[in-house]
C-alpha cells in the first residue's frame, strides 16, 4: 500500500494507459481523481476501482479546463500528491500539407496546455505539503520525430521539455517531475490507426510486440512511488528498443 493516504489525479483516465494507471495507484492505496472528457469511460474506471475495493471519483471535463480541474482537486480535499499528465489525442497520420490549424490547436491544447493546466491545478497543495510526484506522458515519436503527424511529435516533445524545466523549478518544494515516452501500446487510441498499423509498428522494436497499458502503469507507479524518490527531470523510455537513444 505504497500510496496509502495519498490522492492522485490521473488525466485521460477513462481508457488505455490512464485507466490502467488509475487502477494501479488505487490498488496501492491512493484515492484517485479520474479525469476524462468521456463520461462513460471515466465512470467505467471509477466502477472498476471501486469493485476492487479502492477509492475513486470522476472529473468530467476537458483537461485544458483549469477551473474545472481546480474544482475537482478542491472537492478531493485540496491536496493532490500524485499527478499523471496522461490525457492525449491522436494526430491521425497527417503529412505536413494536410495539417490544418484546428488539428494543430487541438493537439497542443490537450497535450501541452492540458499538461500545464492540470499541473497548475495541483501545484498549490503540493507546494504547501512540500511533496509531489508528477509524470508527463510523452512518446517515442517526440524523441526521434515522426514522418506523419509532425504536430503530434512536436506536442509530445513539448511535454518532455515541460517536465525537465519543472524538475528544476519545483525541486526546492520537494516535487519530483519526470516524463515517460512509451513505444507502441495497444489502447483504444492506437487502435484508431487500425490493427495492421499497430502490428507494423510493433515489428520496428527489438522485442517484436506491442505493450499493454498495464505495463506502462507499472513504470508510472515506480516513478511516483518510494522507489522513484531519487529520480527527477528524467525521461523514462519503456519502448521495446524503439528507439534506442543515448546522451
Amino acid at each position: 500500500m505504497e500510496y496509502n493516504g495519498l490522492t492522485a489525479l490521473v488525466t485521460g483516465a477513462g481508457s488505455g494507459i490512464g485507466r490502467a494507471t488509475a487502477r494501479r495507484l488505487a490498488a496501492g492505496g491512493a484515492r484517485v481523481i479520474v479525469q476524462d472528457i468521456a463520461e462513460d469511460g471515466a465512470a467505467a474506471t471509477v466502477a472498476a476501482i471501486q469493485a476492487d475495493g479502492g477509492k475513486a471519483v470522476a472529473c468530467i471535463c476537458t483537461v485544458a479546463d483549469e477551473t474545472a480541474l481546480r474544482g475537482a482537486v478542491d472537492r478531493a480535499g485540496g491536496t493532490v500528491a500524485i499527478l499523471v499528465n496522461n490525457a492525449g489525442v491522436p494526430g491521425y497520420n497527417a503529412v505536413l500539407e494536410a495539417i490544418d490549424y484546428e488539428a494543430y490547436r487541438r493537439l497542443f491544447d490537450v497535450h501541452v496546455w492540458g499538461t500545464i493546466a492540470a499541473t497548475r491545478a495541483v501545484l498549490t497543495g503540493m507546494k504547501a505539503a512540500r511533496f509531489g510526484r508528477i509524470v508527463n506522458i510523452a512518446s517515442n515519436r517526440g524523441q526521434v520525430g515522426f514522418e506523419a503527424s509532425s504536430h503530434y511529435g512536436a506536442a509530445k516533445a513539448a511535454v518532455t521539455g515541460l517536465a525537465k524545466s519543472w524538475a528544476r523549478e519545483l525541486a526546492p518544494f520537494g516535487i519530483l517531475v519526470n516524463a515517460m515516452a512509451p513505444g507502441v501500446v495497444r489502447t483504444g487510441m492506437t487502435l484508431g490507426y487500425g490493427e495492421d498499423s499497430i502490428a507494423a509498428e510493433a515489428e520496428l522494436n527489438l522485442v517484436k510486440r506491442w505493450a499493454e497499458p498495464e505495463e506502462m502503469a507499472e513504470w508510472i507507479a515506480f516513478l511516483v512511488g518510494p522507489k522513484g524518490s531519487y529520480m527527477t527531470g528524467q525521461l523514462l523510455c519503456p519502448n521495446g528498443g524503439d528507439p534506442i537513444v543515448g546522451i
